[in-house]
């Protein structure tokens, strides 16, 4: 039975060419090395697994290879060349200053680097996670660092570059690697598997790379993770059954009871989602970032920010087209406020369900608004219009028996108690003004009686259930300029539930008013005393009384309040 080698070392890339998703890095490498520009020292920096020591390791064989390509690779054929890829070079040292951090392991390279190369043009030394070296050992180091001998090159690599002495630094070339993009992380995971004999799916592939946030090392990884539990062929189930991936139907389905504001569609989506073992706040970050994909594939010009599979792509472009920009910014916003409050919340499965209620009544709460719009003072205007238009749609047309009524308008109405010859009269047809004249708000003027009445007024249109209503009715508001009030609450929760009334509250003032461009300002008094705090059994009331089928769902499942 031959040994398995690992995928991460199998393919680590032997050449520049190789190197994944560092174009820009590799090339200016290549560069230095045709211009015979070489710096005495390098600092390679950025996360994890994107080829920082594999890109040391390939600028140290090429600069020492005896017959380099026209493409300033290395040749792999000349001595310096094959030694290296028989780890018996003795011009490139390693060093892993995470275990040889002291300055005695300084100091003993200092000494080796005074002997000359035996083979080669350069002695190359690499030091990685260098951020690990002690305060000691990086003095210690200054001086080799600023003024070594023609033939020592250093390479320093390290994850964390914020933690090197600013003195170290300023004596290197700094190269800041990136994270490997998801779609370079597909197209090598594709190459391994072809050479591996395996079939894989190309949203698997996607999936993968997406867990392995920008790392090929940890891309790689998870595929030899994947193989071992799928075989030769890699589904796109086997993945997130594996990995304890949230499968993206779940939120197309989520999405699709939004647009129809289902709210217990919505909530047994998310019992269906704990029950498959997945916690509340990835769920919550997921949800965020399905919104978010939505938004981006609305536009043509930013549909490339999204990191999916070909297939699932096209479902994105396909919900996009169904979903409202308003509502899906609103429901980022519902859902970010969510992940924010989840790690202090105490009934973390109740702050999950709420906001997938909020986010239910995005949809709903704007009908609403639109129905409250038509005032009473249009409704009759309708009712006119509706009447007029069904009696000229029930006419039955008769033969003229004179001159006038060949010249009658076309409003007729017939009445079945007349006697025939009196049937047909003539009506005047509606005038437009009478249809869409609306009447002009006049400025009057406001005082602060009239202003606390039309305050209470709307006060008794809120449901007794709502907790803000004994608040609103112990505030009053009071006159700060022309055509505008202020109110002062006691804390910021207040605040806020007031300012999502804040447009119901200015429409009936203003029509009770007989006002226009009326403005409302909310001051929270910080000296009040501190109201007692609601809890979870209140709070569902107050929701349940906003919505019954929450109640219901409540008593369907058996759910309790924590």
């Amino acid at each position: 039975m031959s040994d398995f080698i690992v995928s991460a070392r199998k393919y680590r890339p032997s050449t520049f060419n190789s190197v994944i998703g560092q174009n820009a890095l590799t090339e200016t490498l290549k560069n230095s090395i045709k211009s015979n520009r070489l710096a005495q020292a390098y600092l390679f920096c950025g996360p994890r697994g994107v080829g920082k020591t594999t890109c040391a390791r390939i600028f140290a064989k090429t600069i020492n290879c005896f017959h380099p390509t026209a493409d300033f690779e290395a040749c792999n054929e000349c001595e310096s060349c094959k030694s290296f890829n028989e780890n018996r070079s003795f011009n490139i040292h390693e060093l892993d200053a995470a275990s040889n951090n002291g300055v005695d392991d300084i100091r003993a390279l200092t000494n080796e680097v005074r002997i000359p190369p035996q083979i080669g043009k350069y002695k190359v030394y690499i030091i990685d996670e260098v951020h690990m070296l002690s305060k000691e050992a990086f003095n210690a180091f200054l001086k080799t660092l600023e003024e070594p001998p023609a033939y020592a090159k250093f390479i320093l690599a390290t994850t964390e570059k914020h933690k090197i002495i600013p003195t170290i630094l300023s004596r290197c070339q700094i190269f800041d690697f990136n994270r490997i993009s998801i779609k370079d992380t597909v197209e090598y995971l594709q190459f391994v598997a072809n050479k591996e004999h395996i079939t894989a799916d190309p949203n698997a592939l996607n999936v993968i790379a997406q867990k392995s946030d920008g790392g090929m090392r940890d891309a790689l990884s998870i595929f030899d993770q994947i193989v071992s539990f799928n075989g030769n062929n890699i589904t796109y189930q086997g993945v997130i059954e594996n990995l304890n991936v949230l499968d993206y139907e779940y939120y197309f389905r989520l999405t699709d009871a939004f647009l129809q504001c289902d709210i217990s569609a919505a909530l047994l989506l998310f019992n269906e989602i704990l029950n498959k073992g997945f916690d509340g706040n990835h769920f919550i970050t997921g949800l965020s970032t399905h919104f978010r994909d939505l938004l981006v594939s609305k536009d043509a010009q930013t549909i490339q920010l999204l990191d999916v599979g070909t297939e699932i792509g096209e479902k994105y472009k396909t919900q996009a087209q169904q979903t409202p920009a308003l509502f899906l910014v609103n429901a980022l916003n519902i859902s970010n406020e969510c992940d924010l409050a989840y790690r202090e919340s105490r009934n973390k499965r109740l702050l999950v369900e709420l906001a997938l209620i909020k986010i239910c009544q995005l949809l709903d709460e704007k009908k609403k608004q639109l129905n409250e719009l038509t005032t009473p003072e249009l409704k009759p205007i309708v009712q006119q219009q509706i009447t007029q238009q069904n009696t000229v749609a029930a006419v039955v047309p008769q033969p003229p028996k004179s001159t006038e009524n060949q010249t009658r308008p076309l409003g007729i109405s017939i009445n079945a108690n007349t006697p025939p010859s009196e049937k047909i009269e003539t009506i005047p047809p509606p005038q437009p003004a009478q249809i869409v004249e609306i009447k002009e708000v006049k400025n009057k003027s406001i005082t602060n009686e009239n202003l606390a009445a039309a305050w209470k007024e709307f006060a008794q249109t809120i449901p007794k259930e709502v907790r803000i209503v004994n608040s609103i009715d112990s505030t009053t508001p009071c006159l700060t300029a022309e055509n505008e009030f202020e109110i002062t609450v006691s804390n910021q929760l207040l605040e806020k539930e007031f300012t999502a009334l804040k447009t119901s509250i200015l429409i009936f003032l203003e029509k009770k008013l007989e006002v226009s461009n009326l403005k409302f300002n909310i001051k929270v008094n910080e000296n009040a005393e501190i109201q007692r705090s609601i809890s979870p059994e209140e709070h569902f009331k107050a929701w349940a009384a906003e919505n019954p089928a929450l109640a219901k769902l409540q008593q369907t499942l058996g759910l309790e309040i924590e």
